[in-house]
């Protein structure tokens, strides 16, 4: 106890140059003005020289490049609307799951019964992710069933608005 005491007490060392760290200069003083006017007129040299050289501000935002972004823009449909379409049209309804029960039966069974096979299909249950609309609007990497689902959505807002559907090749 005695010792850890004794140890908080005693005073560090300077530092590995051996000299005292630098403390700033008060306020009033003449030091601390010519510090503050010269970081000054860095900041204003350097925005002077990027507007020179036709610096675009970074809160402009870029035009869209991809097609998907470009058709968004034009039939003025918001992306929320799609993962929220896409979440209602995707999602698994009790029809989807007999279907599923159907064919997990029909497979325990083996070949029972032929004529009793399912022919529908059910919906995937898997909606468009906020990940998935993004890449879609930057032009990254999507598979075959994430575009699927962003056209079956973008096809359902259109219907709303009363408008031809589109190809996948149109929006991808």
């Amino acid at each position: 106890m005695a010792e850890a005491s004794e140890t908080s007490k005693k005073k560090k060392s300077p530092g590995p140059g051996g000299t005292k760290p630098a403390t700033a200069a008060p306020a009033g003083s003449a030091k601390a003005r010519d510090a503050g006017s010269t970081e000054a007129t860095d900041t204003k040299k350097a925005k002077a020289s990027s507007a020179a050289k036709g610096d675009a501000p970074a809160a402009a935002a870029p035009p869209a490049t991809t097609k998907f972004a470009t058709f968004v823009q034009t039939q003025k449909i918001d992306p929320r609307r799609i993962l929220s379409t896409s979440r209602k049209l995707e999602r698994l309804r009790p029809e989807d799951r007999t279907i599923k029960l159907g064919k997990r039966k029909a497979k325990a069974s083996e070949g029972g019964d032929a004529a009793a096979k399912e022919t529908r299909k059910p919906r995937s249950g898997r909606p468009v992710t906020h990940r998935a609309l993004a890449a879609a609007l930057k032009g990254g990497e999507l598979s075959g069933p994430t575009k699927t689902r962003i056209l079956r959505a973008v096809n359902h807002l259109l219907d709303l608005k009363k408008q031809a559907p589109v190809d996948l090749r149109a929006l991808f």
